[in-house]
């Protein structure tokens, strides 16, 4: 009896039963997201798959990704200071493996039936995977696990894993629904009197304001709009790894259907602001959005749409809201907490890798930020 891998770099090539074992435990490890990848995936990025057996039965499933950064300006601010960060990003990171997803924030990179497996094992088996796609697919710069939960710190503290620099950047924001939360007001009425004044002042300013679910028609027919709204975002962001392919939103939405949810704003019926949602088991992921910049300051569009997030959570009962790592103290605000989250990295130069946590420190932005409490 003994455990087995295998890479694959074409979601038809997947194993027939991945999504029973796999991808119906988190959507974002299904065949159909992987679709998404293959399809529309950053042009920066490589995607690939790994299925682990038991004598060879399918238990587990994980998600590679590899991306390179020779032409990708990741710190995106026009300063002379992100030139010189890009300049030296590219030098010490020609590209990067990751064993995750760097599309999403979370654990999202691999599943395993931890009725046929010990975690011990599973890290094992990642080690054995990691290790089979540098020698067989490509050697990289840099090699990165991707956003585990803190209570998995004592399962890296291996052997195998000695030689990796463990760091965090920024919390996962989660807001949990509680069972009491049955409609919107319910959830409102559980703040204190300046966090709903400050909701209830904002809903007011999109009283003229339509918003409704776009359709595939109406997603393909806003497109450009989206994306450009898309960009007025991903570009005022001081670091970013990739940017989204025009037709992100339409594949998704093809490959993944109901799951997938895009809700527009218009102002005399014109797009000024959307967002994006997955809607994965008991948990809603917040996904990519855009707004009209200055009609987002008088309209206070993103509050509204994190607002728009948490009532369509509680009414269709949702468990939790993921809203990710980026505006740590509007989502506060709504009452979502930082979960603390890690990763691994290890440079292949042994001589870079001693410095591994100066140079990581030094290229990586930081966010100060006041986590507020909105709640009685």
């Amino acid at each position: 009896m003994s455990y087995t891998l295998k890479i694959y770099n074409s979601v038809s090539d997947l194993p027939l039963q991945w999504n029973a074992v796999i991808g119906d435990r988190n959507i974002m490890l299904s065949k159909e997201y992987f679709y998404v990848l293959e399809s529309s995936k950053p042009d920066n990025m490589e995607c690939y798959y790994a299925g682990f057996f038991y004598n060879n039965d399918l238990i587990g499933g994980a998600v590679f990704q590899y991306l390179n950064f020779q032409n990708h300006a990741a710190f995106q601010k026009n300063e002379v200071w992100c030139n010189i960060r890009n300049f030296f990003a590219r030098k010490f990171s020609k590209d990067v493996m990751i064993l995750g997803n760097n599309m999403l924030t979370g654990q999202n990179g691999f599943y395993f039936d931890a009725a046929k497996i010990t975690f011990e094992k599973v890290i094992s088996l990642l080690d054995e995977a990691v290790q089979k796609m540098q020698k067989d697919i490509r050697k990289t710069s840099l090699i990165i696990y991707k956003d585990y939960q803190f209570n998995f710190v004592k399962y890296f503290q291996v052997k195998s894993h000695q030689s990796y620099f463990r760091f965090s950047v920024q919390p996962n924001m989660m807001l949990k629904l509680k069972e009491s939360w049955t409609v919107f007001e319910d959830y409102l009425n559980d703040f204190s009197k300046k966090y709903r004044t400050r909701a209830r002042s904002a809903r007011k300013k999109l009283e003229n304001v339509e918003k409704h679910e776009l359709d595939l028609d109406e997603i393909q027919k806003y497109q450009d709009e989206m994306n450009i709204l898309y960009q007025n975002v991903a570009e005022n962001a001081p670091f970013n790894t990739f940017f989204l392919t025009e037709n992100h939103f339409e594949c998704m939405k093809k490959n993944i259907n109901e799951n997938f949810k895009v809700f527009g704003y218009f102002l005399d019926q014109k797009l000024i602001g959307f967002y994006t949602l997955i809607l994965n088991n008991k948990d809603v992921d917040t996904y990519f959005l855009g707004y009209d910049k200055e009609i987002q300051k008088e309209k206070q569009l993103y509050l509204n749409m994190l607002l728009d997030m948490a009532e369509l959570a509680i009414s269709h009962r949702f468990k939790r809201i993921i809203f990710g790592r980026t505006a740590l103290e509007i989502k506060s605000t709504i009452g979502a907490e930082p979960v603390e989250i890690f990763g691994l990295i290890k440079h292949n130069n042994s001589l870079l890798n001693q410095f591994m946590g100066k140079i990581f420190s030094s290229l990586n932005p930081k966010t100060e930020w006041v986590q507020r409490k909105p709640f009685k």
